[in-house]
């Protein structure tokens, strides 16, 4: 596996944990605490991404990753108030 795709497993897996955090139990100071470690490390992934790629192809990988992974099948339940318009 190239040294791009490992970057590219690396920062969806993130992704996904940054995700499940966002949608957790936890709240407060934990919880902040794990998600930046999370962008951190995705932050890390795109520095190497971008020595591989190039910055504005390096960018577009993660953001691309970013809305597969937030907007992806199941990826979030709306609240049963969002978007009714009552």
């Amino acid at each position: 596996m190239s040294e791009v795709a490992l970057l590219r497993q690396q920062i969806e897996l993130e992704l996904v944990a940054l995700r499940n955090g966002l949608s957790g139990l936890s709240s407060g100071l934990a919880r902040h605490a794990f998600i930046h470690a999370r962008m951190d490390r995705i932050g890390t992934c795109q520095d190497s991404l971008a020595d591989q790629l190039g910055e504005d192809d390096a960018t577009r990988v993660v953001c691309q990753l970013y809305v597969q992974a937030m907007e992806g099948p199941n990826a979030w339940i709306e609240p049963a108030t969002a978007g009714s318009a009552s």
